[in-house]
């Protein structure tokens, strides 16, 4: 519940801040009820839960965070001062891994660098984007795997997405730790590579469960 500590200054300037569940069996809806204006359940997958979370959402520009991420109080800054300029927004942050291995500097800074050269973010890099130009490509594809990967493409065709590199947010290192650190990076690569390709990403669900 770390995130939506880090959001309750935004709830006191006006924003809304909505938590999907995805239908856990432990104490989230008790511990977050109080932290969230709106709480909602729904069916799990990451892009089941962010449309539904969109739907609900009353705002101009929505900013989709992954359970665990951290974000510094200044962020909320940036999103403003771009959307505020431009109708059509979209973006994401850079990010930093919380892990303390020198391996893990590498992986943030390719992680990085990939998103800044390819104009295609993931979910953990905070992707903020207009209700306008995201209800016009029609919000998240209802896939298992890659959500993140097919709305930034979608979304590239119709504008070239901001990049916010200060304040960084920070996104957990545990999959990197728990699996390898360098397992994961070439799972991850094997994964973009396949999709790139052409497998669908139920198929890629099913082999990576």
């Amino acid at each position: 519940m770390d995130l939506l500590h880090d959001l309750a200054s935004l709830r006191t300037q006006g924003h809304e801040v909505i938590l999907v569940d995805g239908g856990s069996h432990d104490r989230t809806r008790e511990i977050a009820q109080p932290l969230a204006d709106r709480l909602i359940t729904c069916r799990p997958g990451r892009a089941a839960q962010m449309n539904e979370g969109a739907g609900k959402a009353a705002g101009d520009v929505l900013w989709f965070l992954h359970a665990d991420t951290r974000v510094p109080a200044q962020a909320m800054t940036g999103i403003q001062s771009i959307c505020s300029e431009q109708y059509d927004c979209w973006g994401h942050f850079d990010v930093r891994l919380s892990g303390t291995h020198r391996l893990l500097r590498i992986v943030e800074w390719m992680m990085n660098w990939r998103s800044g050269l390819t104009r295609i973010a993931t979910g953990d890099q905070g992707l903020f984007v207009s209700r306008p130009l995201f209800d016009s490509i029609g919000g998240f594809a209802d896939i298992p795997l890659m959500e993140d990967i097919t709305l930034s493409r979608s979304l590239r065709r119709r504008r070239r997405p901001i990049r916010i590199r200060s304040p960084r947010l920070q996104t957990s290192s545990r999959r990197w730790e728990r699996n390898g650190i360098v397992a994961t990076i070439l799972l991850m690569w094997r994964l973009r590579l396949a999709y790139a390709l052409g497998t669908p990403a139920d198929e890629l669900a099913r082999r990576y469960p």
